[in-house]
This record gives structure tokens, sequence and C-alpha cells, in this order.
């Protein structure tokens, strides 16, 4: 999978600056009603909130995969955020996190989804690339490693 056909220019966003996951997830959803303007931004929001009450979406080495699932939309739509600092994130290994990427899914697609889920995570794994993805100066910057990674 490439990640750029998911994320778009305007959702890679280098060198953000939050301080908790409330406000990183008000962020993204801010960004993805902008993007998806038939979604309220407070339904978006309550979907994230809603899945990192069922655990924390963060995976571990300063990664995230907030995620939520809607109606009202037909393919999986990301963004990708780098945080300048790292945030708690409650992550399964019990570091900050600093890498963000932002799901909303179709409601009710559980097979694209989990396997979505697993293409992000696989190309996570990559220690190169997440440096890359960090050190990213520039929205533009972000977007490109990311596409060129494809």
């Amino acid at each position: 999978m490439k990640l750029s056909s998911i994320i778009n220019k305007d959702c890679s966003k280098a060198a953000v600056l939050f301080n908790s996951k409330k406000r990183i997830l008000e962020y993204v959803s801010e960004l993805a009603h902008e993007q998806l303007p038939q979604l309220e931004q407070h339904h978006i929001l309550s979907a994230l909130m809603n899945r990192e009450k069922l655990g924390s979406t963060g995976i571990g080495k300063g990664i995230a995969l907030p995620h939520g699932r809607m109606e009202g939309i037909e393919q999986v739509f990301a963004i990708l955020l780098v945080s300048e600092q790292t945030i708690p994130f409650d992550a399964i290994d019990n570091r900050p996190v600093d890498i963000f990427v932002a799901l909303i899914v179709p409601e009710g697609d559980n097979q694209q989804h989990l396997k979505t889920l697993s293409a992000i995570a696989d190309k996570l794994k990559n220690k190169e690339f997440c440096k890359q993805l960090r050190h990213a100066s520039s929205d533009s910057e972000l977007y490109n490693i990311i596409a060129a990674q494809d």
C-alpha cells in the first residue's frame, strides 16, 4: 500500500507543537474535517477518543496510530503528524509519541481497516524511514518522504 494514496499534502504536518493526547486528537479532527467537510469535527474527535478509551493506539517506539470509524466516507483517509516534542500517549512501551498516523475509516469495513493498519505499522517498523520523518523540516518535505517511500 502506498501511504501517499491515503495521505495528501495538506494532511502531512511536520514539527507540530502540542503537549497532550487530547490536543493532538483535536488537531487531527480539525484537519480531517477540513478535508472531509461532510463529517462534523466533534464526531471525528468523538470517534478517535472513543477508540482511545478501549486502549491506547500508541504502538511503541514513539509511534501512534489513532483511528476512528465513521459513517459518511467510502475510503480510508489518513493524516501524518510529526510532533516537535514527544507527547505522553499511554503507548504499550510507555514511551512518549512523536509520530502520529491518524486514520478515519469507513464504518463496517473491518477487513480494509485491519489491512491498512497492518500496512502502516509495517512501514513504520523501518527505523531509517522513521528517522527521516522525524527530521523533516517542513510539511512538503514530510510529504515527499512518504511519497518517495512508496
